[in-house]
């Protein structure tokens, strides 16, 4: 963890700037944004037309003075300006009145692990733009840990895999601290991705890739695994004509499809046991694996991840609001950290022990000289 649990219990607000989503936790007032990243800009003017939901609906559907943007890429600020007035406005001018009485406001975020000092740099103007004196930075690992649940800061291992939009990062956590970690540029984008060239390659269908969601139409029923519906119909645009065409697609050849980029998941899974001490590996074995982040509720995938590595694999309660709500009960300070202070309750024994030990050996010194 990069900050003390006494200065994040100082913090008011916490921000959980996703590639896909954007999530603000206020103290006191719970989970209060919890919105998809996006915002349409009009170009002509400057001036933000809508944020959130509504600005995902536009994607792929505004003239050409108006801009979607995405100030979030990867779970890095790309934008910073118009990250701050995306925040804004999904805040609200009710709540930022609120934050503002705050006399110092300080206020923390998650950052990916392994961070360049630029990104997290960028997370820390972001909110200071906003009003933030001070701002704390936490890694997600950390903080989804946190959030669904783990016993975090217990001298046994626990591995967690966050799921993102963009990339998917995977870590052993022992005592508060991130033993080995890994992290993978594939996501569920990439997944979409996979899914969408195959039905262009295979189906000469050209599918929306925000319009219409892929996975829930090629892969409904059970997903990855082999019990799911044997095929299904997908509505899109032919890449010959241009005219809207419905194809019957198997959900065999589509589950091989996104299998390609899985295997980069599971390459990194293999290199965090390998770099893992043995004695935290042996605890892996019981415990398993916990997914969060919106991707772990790709339909199959947890299933596919015990073929794979012969480990039980759990999904959190909510997965998609993890991090934040971690973050949350870190700025609560409901999570308490271990105490450790091995010699403080056998302070005594240890002198009475040791007082004792120097009786016995003043004892046999006296025989001997006798």
């Amino acid at each position: 963890m990069t900050v003390s649990l006494d200065q994040l219990r100082r913090c008011h607000v916490a921000v959980d700037l996703g590639a896909a989503r954007t999530r603000v936790f206020v103290k006191g007032a719970g989970l209060v944004v919890d919105e998809p990243s996006v915002a349409a800009v009009n170009t002509r003017t400057g001036a933000l037309i809508a944020v959130g939901a509504l600005a995902e609906k536009m994607t792929g559907r505004t003239p050409d003075y108006i801009r979607v943007v995405r100030p979030v890429s990867g779970g890095t600020v790309v934008d910073i300006e118009m990250a701050q007035r995306m925040l804004r406005h999904l805040l609200g001018e009710k709540l930022r009145r609120q934050l503002r009485r705050k006399p110092r406001l300080r206020a923390a975020a998650c950052t990916p692990h392994d961070s360049d000092p630029l990104a997290q740099r960028a997370a820390v103007e972001t909110l200071v733009g906003l009003g933030a004196r001070r701002v704390e930075l936490v890694d997600t690992l950390i903080a989804a840990a946190v959030g669904c649940g783990l016993p975090v800061e217990q001298p046994t291992a626990t591995m967690i895999m966050v799921c993102g939009a963009a990339t998917t990062q995977v870590a052993v956590l022992s005592l508060g601290a991130i033993v080995t970690a890994e992290r993978i540029p594939v996501g569920g984008d990439a997944i979409d991705h996979a899914i969408i060239q195959h039905l262009r390659h295979h189906h000469e269908l050209m599918l929306p890739s925000q319009s219409v969601r892929p996975l829930q139409l090629a892969l409904s029923g059970n997903g990855l695994t082999p019990h799911g519906p044997a095929s299904t119909e997908i509505h899109g645009r032919d890449v010959a004509t241009g005219l809207a065409r419905s194809v019957t697609v198997e959900t065999a050849a589509v589950r091989e499809a996104i299998h390609t980029p899985l295997t980069a998941v599971l390459d990194g899974i293999g290199k965090v046991l390998r770099d893992c001490p043995p004695d935290l590996v042996a605890d892996l074995a019981d415990r398993g694996i916990m997914m969060v982040g919106g991707s772990a509720l790709l339909p199959g995938l947890d299933q596919m991840l015990r073929d794979a590595t012969g480990m039980p694999v759990h999904i959190a309660e909510r997965p998609d609001v993890c991090a934040v709500l971690g973050l949350g009960a870190m700025l609560e300070g409901k999570v308490q950290p271990m105490v450790l202070d091995p010699l403080g309750d056998h302070r005594g024994l240890a002198d009475d022990d040791g007082g004792r030990d120097r009786d016995r050996d003043r004892a046999f010194a006296d025989d001997l000289t006798e």
